[in-house]
């Protein structure tokens, strides 16, 4: 049976959520969290069905939870609805697209989205609330934070550890065996050394 799941998010980012949630099938989306504003708007057909501060009483039904804000420029608030769901023993989701490979041999921690075409190699480990986006390439034995955003077409090469909150643009390279240090914003296209 299809769990029921609510995202906190409508926006542009959260069009790309929906593709890949719709795409995996284990999920039956119920509604968005967003604005006050927008309660009664739809995204891609799913309707705003509350606002933030309904959290936790939503938090005190059956459903699980998908953030789905971007990161640009929203990792605190990324942070905030994350602790916020834990404080109130939320259900949350993590989401796998059926297009993405993830090694046997990899972790994926709760909250975190792995889009399509993504490639999360052998040993990686991959923390909370993250987005591996469309055609990153995490390889083997790299370790991701909380709350990074690996943006599309990157490639983080073997080894390479990147703490929490890194926002790493979209065909940027990290070279294999680096650290990269909390909350780093990387430039897309960049070559990190």
């Amino acid at each position: 049976m299809k769990q029921k799941l609510i995202l906190i998010g409508g926006g542009g980012h959260a069009t790309s959520c929906i593709d890949v949630i719709e795409a995996e099938g284990k999920f039956i989306i119920e509604g968005i969290v967003d604005l006050k504003e927008k309660i009664g708007h739809k995204t891609l057909g799913y309707p705003v069905i509350a606002s933030d501060e309904d959290l936790p009483d939503l938090c005190r039904k059956n459903y699980s939870f998908l953030i789905t804000i971007g990161h640009m420029g929203e990792r605190l608030k990324r942070d905030n609805l994350i602790a916020i769901l834990k404080k109130n023993n939320a259900k949350i989701a993590t989401i796998i697209s059926p297009f993405a490979y993830i090694s046997k041999h990899a972790k994926i921690a709760q909250g975190t989205i792995i889009m399509h075409h993504a490639l999360v190699n052998a040993n990686a480990v991959i923390g909370e609330n993250c987005i591996i986006n469309s055609k990153a390439l995490i390889e083997h034995d790299c370790k991701i934070g909380n709350n990074c955003h690996i943006s599309t077409g990157a490639i983080v090469n073997g080894a390479v550890s990147i703490v929490d909150g890194v926002f790493f643009g979209s065909g940027a390279v990290a070279k294999q065996s680096i650290s990269i240090a909390e909350n780093s914003f990387i430039k897309a296209n960049s070559l990190v050394r």
